[in-house]
């Protein structure tokens, strides 16, 4: 804002000296004095300018040229109040003797938070043919800016941030990076002066109840070393890390973004993302979306939109990442995008601008992504949770019912804390869960590592795309509420495992959906339930929410050329006999029509219905005759070794 100041002062002094525009003729003692105070100007002099232009306007209060310069040296100094003063009187001399003294004055008041009056003076300056096109650029944002501002400020939303306390903030910074699925763990950066040079490193706590946290402890090597590392991010499953690091042997730029794997208890070796993501430029802020697939992160690099943008990449099936894309104009502007945050929903961002209308430096925005992929205009999270100062860094637990900030607001234990505060209803994400389970070897209860994909049966589309973790065979998923999905588990030498699901639009973390997966090993006679294929009612006709599972089943067959496999169909005893087994058997042939249809060999199939003989519950209840409808795939031969 000072700088702006600066400028159109020193195009006054240089580019319009008062004999051009004089209209009241000052004596030549006056005009003595005010050149006098000019060569003091010019010199830096400032306080020697002062001096001589006070005079001045003492033995002339009716002199504009002095005002507009008293404004001039105010502003030089810092003292806006005070340079507000003098503009003001010049302008009430004579509005039109120098135009730019609106656009100066509302730019001052703007700085002091007076915004009506600086919308009054931006609207007048507008009103003169001379303005330039930046001038006019600047004073139509800032006048957006002023009635957000002026609004937020009439109608403040509710805020009560408690501080986290000293086992996590100290005298220096903390930045909140993660909050686990459970909120039982929170991530965060700290800065730390270590001889002449900052320290930045990870750390990790525990909550020990709703309100106090435990220890904090470095989260060691490999992630932390001896450099800096910062912005961490973990992924919504806890299965992978990502975060910045500067000047690294094998880095691209600046600045690159690295990840780990979870693997049993331990992170692996850092590993550069490489160069679809990372660039000679300025890389980092990771947030990993909960599909396990897309990237968010900051950049410099040009083609963008400013300063620094947002832009995103997407995890390919080969293991490499896509070439970034730009997150678009909805979300970056022609100034600073730092700091995303993607909630597990899957479809509520949080970051911080410093081009949309905002309290201060920068504030914290949300953004919500549609079905097609498109962002919500973005909504300032509000005052007092954003203020005159630089917000940044802002997570979601799973629930949307709090956020974490890092604040250097007044009352804390250093140069930046972390807080905890409700969340306002109009800035939450979508009701979230969790699914959490493990991955279990049927036959000889050893864990394992598998694939395993979350799909939304209405839509076809997946959701997540995960693996559980290869020791321990742990896995967790977040999962937006109110839809139905189909789990899908896969390893190679096992059966696929599948189970369909609804979670309600109440799911808290508080109700996880928990479910451990047996696989069975590939062996001949094992039978597996397709528990995601539907039919009309007492029909064979596949309803669209079966092609989820029928893909999955095609692809098993196609990486599994050595199997051959019995299709069957299953009742529950409501019908006749003859009725259910013409039925089951209409069904089966279904599938089998579909799989042939999409290449598999009529040689590896067959098809059987066997109507209500082969019960796995109760027909006595809804739920046991749902469970007895199915539809199931059995090895019938096994040519080769897995």
């Amino acid at each position: 804002m000072r700088a702006g100041v600066l400028h159109l002062a020193l195009l006054f002094l240089f580019f319009y000296p008062a004999p051009v525009f004089a209209q009241h003729e000052a004596d030549g003692r006056v005009m003595k004095m005010h050149q006098k105070a000019l060569a003091y100007y010019h010199a830096s002099a400032y306080e020697d300018a002062l001096k001589e232009t006070e005079k001045a306007l003492k033995a002339d209060p009716l002199f504009i040229e002095s005002w507009l310069l008293l404004g001039d040296i105010h502003a030089l100094k810092g003292n806006r109040p005070d340079a507000i003063t003098a503009y003001s009187r010049a302008i009430r001399l004579n509005p039109d003797f120098f135009p730019p003294a609106f656009y100066i004055l509302a730019n001052l008041q703007f700085a002091e938070g007076q915004y009506e009056d600086c919308i009054t003076a931006y609207e007048t300056y507008l009103r003169y043919p001379t303005v330039k096109p930046a001038e006019a650029a600047r004073a139509e944002k800032n006048m957006k800016t002023a009635r957000f501002r002026m609004h937020a400020l009439a109608n403040p939303v509710p805020f009560e941030p408690l501080n986290l306390g000293p086992e996590i903030n100290t005298e220096g910074y903390e930045f909140v990076n993660y909050i686990s699925a459970d909120g039982e763990q929170l991530y965060f950066t700290r800065r730390t002066p270590k001889g002449i040079k900052r320290d930045e490193d990870f750390f990790v706590s525990t909550r020990v109840n709703d309100s106090v946290w435990g220890p904090a402890r470095e989260l060691g090597p490999p992630v932390n070393t001896e450099g800096d590392e910062g912005a961490i991010c973990i992924s919504p499953d806890g299965q992978y890390l990502f975060f910045a690091a500067c000047d690294r042997p094998d880095g691209y730029g600046s600045c690159d973004i690295y990840f780990c794997r979870r693997e049993g208890d331990r992170w692996s070796e850092p590993r550069n993302t490489g160069p679809e993501i990372n660039t000679s430029y300025w890389e980092s802020q990771p947030a990993f979306a909960p599909d396990g697939r897309t990237l968010y992160f900051v950049s410099n690099r040009p083609g963008g939109h400013g300063g620094s943008d947002i832009w995103i990449s997407l995890l390919q099936p080969d293991g490499r990442w896509s070439q970034a894309v730009n997150a678009g104009p909805v979300i970056n502007t022609a100034e600073a995008e730092r700091g995303p945050f993607i909630h597990p929903d899957g479809q509520t961002l949080y970051f911080s601008s410093k081009g949309h209308p905002g309290m201060g430096e920068g504030d914290i925005f949300m953004s919500r992504k549609d079905e097609a992929g498109n962002w919500s205009p973005p909504v300032n999270l509000g005052y007092p949770v954003n203020t005159p100062a630089d917000e940044v860094t802002l997570v979601v637990d799973q629930q949307g019912r709090y956020a974490y900030i890092s604040s250097a607001m007044e009352g804390g234990s250093g140069m930046q804390d972390i807080y905890r505060f409700r969340l306002p209803e109009a800035a939450r994400p979508l009701a979230v869960t969790y699914m959490k389970g493990i991955v279990i070897d049927s036959i000889s209860g050893s864990r394992l590592g598998a694939d395993f994909v979350l799909s939304d049966l209405e839509t076809g589309k997946e959701v997540v795309k995960s693996r559980s973790n290869p020791v321990t065979g742990e896995f967790l998923v977040s999962i937006p509420a109110g839809r139905m999905y189909a789990l899908n588990v896969e390893k190679q030498g096992y059966l696929f495992y599948s189970v369909h699901f609804f979670i309600g639009d109440q799911a808290g973390i508080e109700q996880p959906y928990l479910r451990d997966v047996l696989l069975k090993p590939l062996q001949k006679d094992e039978v597996t339930v397709l528990r995601n294929i539907f039919f009309e009612t007492d029909s064979a006709r596949l309803l669209p929410a079966s092609m989820v599972e029928l893909e999955r089943l095609l692809q098993f067959l196609q990486q599994n050329r050595a199997l051959s496999v019995e299709i069957s169909g299953h009742t529950d005893s409501t019908g006749s006999e003859a009725h259910n087994l013409d039925l089951s058997r209409r069904r089966a042939k279904a599938v089998y029509d579909y799989l042939t249809a999409q290449g598999i060999s009529e040689n590896r199939l067959t098809y059987r219905g066997y109507g209500a003989m082969q019960p796995i519950a109760g027909n006595e209840t809804v739920e046991g005759r749902a469970t007895n409808r199915r539809t199931e795939f059995k090895i019938t031969g096994v040519d080769g070794d897995y």
